[in-house]
């Protein structure tokens, strides 16, 4: 199959090209991209938002900034609420939220904020709109189009992620309300098998969320997530996540998806949670290096690694250790409990611990963005981010 041509490498994005309110754009004549010694019939379709989807994957992998994961559902919101002792109510993940978004010179660090619905249309305690508190910050706002995990029927008990009807017009409202990429979580259980029919289920499912995601403005987030449960070794995450690459990548080809229009979230090549033989930051650079150099193309512009349980300073050590090295993409972070978890212990639910949790967000940003550069050493941090945070058998 002919590969989609370079596109003529463009600034970063302006903010006034995704701010809220926006008319949603009537798409043009579809662009049709061919290799130039392609045969004729082989060629790749483009969406017509196809400049602007490069441009924004531009912006998010911006040199020292990665994306902040806050689009946890209303039920993993409550989860954490309740950690702190807080009710899971709208006006308590509204407040919890707005901290976050409105941290001062959060952009300084963070390119893209995964949005949960709710939070898309939301407004501040202060009755500012998140989207557009975001767009001052310099942060593009993104959104979680899955919906959710549900068991696979004829798999060795494993699962696939739903949400693929209907994903058309909900990109095209999320893209009117201000939205720019998207997110699509499935997961990979080592323990489970990994099946092949759970491989191809999740490869075909990311391909299709993809393409219709690029065909509505959004650039999706490709995220198959190679589960940290389990006893068994580096070497075999390494070989399963070889194989989900391979067929990730052959199913986005097959669905003519625009690899320069996309972004990546995997998970580092680590050994399991489980497994007595842990591995060093420079192992694990290691192995999730050579899987990138054998499964990623170069066109994809940013690799935005998932923490997936590892505890804050594991996750910013890991990352730092890929970043000793050149590569073709830029190789960063895409965080949820690893950027907030000091954050919202520090918050703690009371309004005179605001400015403190919002600092705490600010420290571990820039700890991830030190990292992004390869510059991270590791100092003066405190023992509550080197606390781990895998759960067995976590649901989001």
């Amino acid at each position: 199959m002919a590969s989609a041509s370079l596109l003529t490498t463009s600034p970063i994005i302006d903010k006034s090209e995704w701010v809220k309110g926006q008319t949603l754009r009537q798409p043009s004549a579809p662009v049709v991209r061919c290799h130039p010694v392609a045969p004729s019939g082989l060629t790749v379709r483009a969406s017509s938002y196809a400049d602007e989807l490069v441009k924004t994957a531009k912006s998010i992998a911006s040199p020292g900034r990665g994306i902040l994961a806050m689009d946890e559902s209303n039920a993993t919101c409550g989860k954490r609420l309740a950690s702190i002792g807080l009710e899971n109510t709208e006006a308590n993940r509204q407040a919890y939220r707005t901290l976050l978004v409105s941290a001062p010179g959060l952009g300084k660090y963070i390119s893209g904020a995964i949005l949960f619905e709710e939070t898309l249309y939301q407004t501040t305690i202060d009755g500012k709109k998140m989207v557009d508190v975001l767009v001052e910050q310099n942060i593009v706002p993104g959104i979680k189009v899955d919906k959710g995990l549900v068991p696979l029927a004829g798999s060795n008990n494993e699962s696939w992620c739903q949400g693929l009807d209907g994903l058309a017009p909900r990109s095209a409202a999320y893209y009117e309300q201000g939205a720019r990429f998207a997110k699509w979580r499935t997961v990979v259980s080592i323990p489970d098998g990994p099946s092949e029919l759970a491989v191809k289920e999740a490869a075909w499912g990311l391909a299709r969320y993809a393409a219709i995601s690029q065909e509505n403005g959004l650039v999706p987030i490709v995220e198959p997530e190679i589960l940290l449960d389990g006893e068994h070794g580096i070497d075999r995450t390494f070989e399963v996540a070889k194989k989900v690459w391979a067929e990730v990548f052959f199913y986005l080809a097959q669905n003519n998806v625009l690899f320069e229009g996309i972004l990546l979230k995997p998970s580092m090549v680590t050994p399991g949670a489980e497994c007595k033989d842990k591995a060093t930051p420079q192992q694990v650079a290691d192995y999730t290096l050579s899987l990138l150099r054998q499964r990623i193309p170069p066109a994809v512009p940013g690799i935005m690694f998932l923490s997936g349980g590892q505890s804050e300073v594991e996750a910013t050590l890991n990352l730092n250790a890929m970043n000793q090295a050149p590569s073709p993409w830029h190789v960063s972070f895409s965080y949820a409990r690893a950027l907030q978890n000091t954050c919202l212990k520090t918050w703690g639910g009371r309004p005179e611990n605001v400015k403190a949790a919002q600092e705490a967000l600010l420290i571990r940003a820039n700890a991830n963005s030190l990292a992004q550069l390869g510059k991270y050493t590791g100092e003066g941090e405190s023992e509550e981010a080197k606390q781990g945070m895998f759960v067995k058998g976590y649901v989001y």
